[in-house]
């Protein structure tokens, strides 16, 4: 069976394209790209994965970012975070090293602001293009091919990368200059956090109260209080079922990342703040791999 979904790919001409980072969502976006059409070389640090991708998928592997990135117009990367980063990017086998002049690197890891504007600095140093790129929809977004794309870069770039990026995506919106894409994957996760918030404690006052709360979820989805978290992650939440995707460390580096920016520019946080804390009784309970829909047994026990 297929690590990816069926998808409709738009037309758009084939490109040699790189792929770095093949983890819950990168092996499926590369797959996605691979049956676009696309010419694919794929890196991971773990070389295993890279072979169970090119088994699946086809196209070729490499040993290391630079390899990987020779020859290929769009090096596409989604990794940990910013020391991940840097480590495919820079340095005598990194990304930067291999890549032709004019080629375009295309980051979607959920990174800082400032590593995008370095790293963008960085590639025009190089006569390189740079252009972050986070997305949003989790491993199902992925698998699907449905995810939502928030670009920082040049607009000339962005064109560029729009047309091969839509073969994993439903929406590929550029932001603004370089950081803006990551700014706002940092006001997607701070909205995120405080709807699963809300959600849990809604839960929990219910089921206290003795209703039953399958039956009131389906009643107040229909109006105002519906939202993508309480159409997908309510029922599993009251069943106690916490194994769909995007992970409490993910977010907990996500929302440390949105503290930090929120320090530098001055906004205020506390609701954030507090279930980034929350966040971190659920890892004390032993929850770090748990999705965030997990943040209900901080609420309910």
């Amino acid at each position: 069976m297929s690590s990816i979904n069926a998808k409709t790919y738009d037309a758009c001409p084939p490109a040699k394209v790189a792929f770095l980072g093949l983890g819950v969502m990168g092996f499926p976006m590369a797959g996605h790209l691979a049956r676009a059409g696309h010419e694919v070389t794929v890196y991971n640090r773990s070389a295993e994965k890279a072979k169970a991708w090119v088994s699946e998928f086809g196209g070729h592997s490499a040993a290391t970012p630079r390899e990987a990135a020779a020859g290929a117009h769009i090096v596409f990367c989604c990794v940990g975070n910013d020391a991940d980063l840097r480590s495919v990017v820079l340095g005598d086998h990194g990304a930067f090293s291999g890549m032709a002049k004019g080629a375009l690197f295309v980051d979607h890891t959920t990174a800082s602001a400032e590593i995008a504007r370095e790293l963008a600095a960085e590639a025009h140093a190089h006569n390189l293009h740079f252009i972050d790129a986070p997305v949003s929809g989790g491993q199902a977004g992925a698998v699907n091919g449905m995810l939502t794309v928030m670009v920082g870069g040049d607009q000339a770039q962005f064109d560029r990368a729009k047309p091969v990026g839509m073969a994993f995506s439903k929406a590929f919106t550029r932001i603004g200059e370089s950081g803006a894409g990551q700014l706002a994957k940092m006001v997607n996760q701070i909205c995120i956090a405080g709807l699963v918030q809300g959600l849990s404690e809604g839960i929990a006052f219910g089921g206290k109260a003795g209703l039953d709360m399958k039956l009131v979820l389906e009643v107040i989805g229909k109006g105002a209080a519906q939202s993508w978290q309480m159409d997908n992650r309510g029922s599993t939440m009251v069943e106690g079922r916490f194994d769909f995707g995007f992970a409490v460390d993910w977010m907990r580096k996500d929302l440390g990342l949105c503290l930090e920016e929120a320090r530098r520019n001055g906004a205020h946080l506390p609701i954030t703040a507090l279930i980034d804390q929350f966040y971190s009784d659920v890892q004390s309970m032993g929850g770090g791999r748990w999705d965030t829909s997990s943040l209900i047994k901080r609420i309910s026990g």
